[in-house]
């Protein structure tokens, strides 16, 4: 299958149609974006998340998680939930000291793609990457939370439901300040894992952890 070129699209200043439209008619079906939160914190599982937009039902203000406040995440988290196809997978900081972060996370966003109940022809995936194993065409794109509603989608279904998680973990693991700062390196973070140590949640594979723990670099 000739693959058509994503990089002949400007960027824009926010996510838009363009990249849909394009594969549509390339592709002849349903396009996915595919996106990941929590690839680069001390702590927590890494998420991702694969979109599959109703076209007649896009919630307004789609972008990048990051450019959002939280409260515009959260809500247009729910109203995502509502109009579109959603599937989320993660990997654990077990998984991600085993196999390490790149490879824990493509197989999270390949399982997030399997999940979807509709199958899509083509998936796009922010990033460098592709995972790989996938049943459909599949390709990269930089800063494509920024550039294609789908993926803009998933980076706040995928960041949302990560913030989430690490607000539980702190409901059961206290002390270490996830809720504040979700597990990403801070000095709040990084007092903590003097004072207390690592806990179970931890990755082990990052070298500020490993070090607390007292394991030789």
């Amino acid at each position: 299958m000739s693959m058509p070129s994503l990089f002949d699209l400007p960027f824009d200043d926010a996510p838009n149609l363009k990249l849909e439209r394009k594969h549509a008619r390339a592709f002849d079906g349903l396009l996915a974006g595919v996106d990941e939160a929590g690839r680069g914190p001390w702590a927590g599982p890494v998420v991702t998340a694969g979109v599959i937009l109703d076209y007649r039902r896009v919630p307004a203000g789609l972008n990048d998680s990051k450019k959002l406040s939280e409260d515009r995440r959260e809500a247009l988290f729910e109203e995502i939930l509502r109009s579109a196809t959603v599937s989320i997978a993660s990997a654990s900081p077990a998984t991600i000291d085993r196999i390490n972060i790149r490879a824990a996370t493509l197989g999270a966003m390949r399982r997030a793609v399997e999940g979807l109940a509709l199958t899509p022809r083509m998936v796009i995936v922010d990033g460098r990457d592709v995972p790989p194993g996938l049943a459909m065409a599949g390709q990269n794109l930089i800063k494509g939370d920024g550039r294609c509603l789908a993926v803009a989608a998933a980076s706040i279904i995928a960041k949302v439901t990560r913030d989430r998680m690490m607000m539980q973990l702190e409901e059961t693991c206290a002390g270490y300040g996830f809720a504040q700062h979700k597990g990403y390196g801070v000095p709040a973070h990084a007092e903590a894992l003097t004072r207390l140590g690592p806990c179970p949640h931890h990755r082990l594979s990052f070298r500020p952890v490993r070090l607390a723990a007292g394991e030789a670099d």
